[in-house]
């Protein structure tokens, strides 16, 4: 007789397909106090892969802390939860940051007799050990606070009461039965507590394998990981039928696989040569209503070419009625493991909103790719900087950008604010349009394009920030070869740091929540700007 074998359970890193556990898990473990989006998590993940840990108990999550390297200078220095975790995405990471600051830590109740938290700390005290950094660091919540705070004469004095044994505090007395010190009082750490009110224990763990009194020295290695890109300058021609269309869009996927590239884009609105074969004059309305017609075969050839060219495809933009029976422009993007991810444009152009009634869409988050995650902007959108800081917030380290402009000031416009979003957020942008013209379809007369792959400018990209760029206004394939690690060592050494100077105690984005595509979201304060665990 075959005997039932032992519950397991183990403690790693998380991935993105954990994100919904992890935000079952906070929901459960701290009721009432919010939780994060699901953006946030995937940042958290994204930024620091090493530094967020899972316990994984019968195929469930039952624990989950998240952290980041930051600079002893602010680590330990005053601040509030908000600033120093990058409004809870994580983006706050130094790679040669000193110290490990803990973002979050949650537990599943109904699993305590498992030691979870206990296994979870001393997952980052060896990571701490393994990086050789000075200790971990984090604001505790003090929960057993404002009920006894008639009590004594601040907060100072009821931690230290907690210390002595008088008072009794959950999280506090955990924090120090596993080896951590406090070192004062932070105040309005996390405004929303109410139970700690807004006060946090600044806890911490002292490496004892590092010298305290040795000057940290951390270095970004120069190390590489290669991605090559191809982006196609589209050139808009009539075509016989769907299997014309189709045939032309092969040839250049066919063409960036056979160079080997990792990813080939196409321009916002390509498919838009479809309607070269209607037989009867339509409408801007009904034009767009019959592309809507083309969408799930369009998806379905670019999964098909994804898989058998060994490929990532950014499909352009596609026109897509959507539940409610509007109209949105729609990126597709075909994985070359079968997967397939949709990103709607955020904001139409007054000209497609005119002509063809699109709609703007509520969404952009990452795409997990197998070369890390990356962003869609689709033209227009590349001019609003805070949607770029969301994706890169996520962990984004490729922003692509399908465009479609009919003259020079329109792709001008795209250009420029492509390089200032790759400068700003230290990342690579990827630009893709069409050229020609298609007489008779409405919106789409004339074309001008310069596709292109931008870099930040600093020592180890391009003299001019421009890895490649086609000939302005033909037909053809642009490839180039980018080093991600040179990101990372921008971000941590470059001589400037637009994302780690970022004046987290002046301004922040706040993300509207509980929108209709984020099923996660609660109705609470925008980006919650309180952590439900802390530490």
């Amino acid at each position: 007789m075959q005997k039932n074998s032992p519950a397991t359970l183990e403690v790693r890193n998380p991935v993105a397909a954990d994100v919904p556990g992890i935000l079952t898990l906070i929901e459960r473990a701290y009721p009432g106090m919010g939780n994060y989006n699901s953006g946030q998590i995937l940042g958290q993940i994204n930024n620091f892969p090493d530094g967020q840990f899972v316990a994984v108990f019968e195929g469930a999550i039952v624990g989950y802390c998240a952290s980041s390297r930051i600079d002893e200078a602010i680590a330990l220095a005053p601040h509030d939860w908000a600033t120093i975790t990058g409004n809870g995405f994580g983006s706050r990471h130094d790679a040669t940051g000193d110290w490990l600051y803990g973002i979050e830590m949650a537990v599943d109740d109904r699993k305590r007799g498992l030691r979870i938290g206990k296994r979870l700390y001393e997952a980052r005290r060896a990571l701490a050990e393994r990086l050789e950094l000075r200790g971990i660091v984090f604001g505790g919540r003090m929960p057993g606070y404002a009920r006894v705070k008639s009590k004594v004469d601040g907060p100072d004095a009821y931690l230290a009461g907690v210390r002595e044994g008088k008072f009794r505090d959950q999280v506090i007395g955990f924090q120090l039965a596993n080896g951590f010190t406090p070192i004062g009082v932070i105040p309005n750490y996390l405004p929303f507590d109410k139970a700690s009110e807004g006060y946090a224990a600044q806890m911490v763990w002292r490496n004892p394998y590092v010298d305290p009194d040795e000057p940290a020295a951390f270095r970004v290695p120069r190390g590489v990981e290669s991605v090559r890109l191809a982006t196609v300058q589209l050139q808009a021609r009539a075509v016989k039928d769907f299997a014309e269309f189709v045939q032309n869009v092969e040839y250049f996927v066919d063409v960036a696989a056979d160079y080997r590239a990792d990813f080939v884009v196409f321009p916002e609105l390509f498919t838009m040569s479809l309607l070269s074969f209607e037989t009867e004059t339509l409408s801007p309305i009904q034009a767009i209503d019959r592309m809507t017609a083309h969408r799930e075969p369009i998806v379905s050839e670019l999964s098909r070419m994804a898989l058998r060219y060994n490929i990532n495809i950014v499909g352009g933009s596609h026109p897509t009625r959507i539940a409610d029976g509007s109209v949105q422009n729609v990126a597709y993007v075909c994985l070359r493991d079968g997967s397939v991810h949709a990103q709607e444009k955020i904001h139409p152009t007054p000209n497609e909103a005119y002509w063809w009634k699109i709609k703007g869409g509520s969404s952009v988050d990452v795409i997990q790719t197998d070369i890390g995650p990356v962003g869609v902007l689709i033209c227009y959108d590349s001019e609003f900087p805070e949607l770029a800081r969301r994706l890169v917030d996520e962990g984004a380290r490729i922003i692509f950008v399908p465009f479609c402009t009919d003259n020079r000031q329109g792709y001008m416009r795209v250009r420029y604010c492509a390089q200032a979003r790759a400068i700003e957020n230290q990342c690579f942008v990827v630009l893709s349009g069409n050229v020609g013209n298609l007489p008779g379809v409405d919106n789409m007369d004339v074309q001008y394009a310069q596709s292109c792959i931008l870099t930040p400018c600093d020592f180890p990209f391009a003299r001019d920030g421009i890895a490649a760029e086609a000939t302005e206004n033909i037909e053809t394939l642009t490839i180039a070869d980018v080093n991600l690690a040179d990101l990372t060592w921008a971000r941590a050494e470059g001589t400037v740091r637009n994302l780690a100077d970022r004046r987290f105690d002046l301004y922040r984005i706040d993300w509207k929540r509980g929108l209709p595509d984020d099923k996660t979201a609660s109705q609470t304060p925008p980006n919650r700007l309180k952590a439900p665990g802390g530490g």
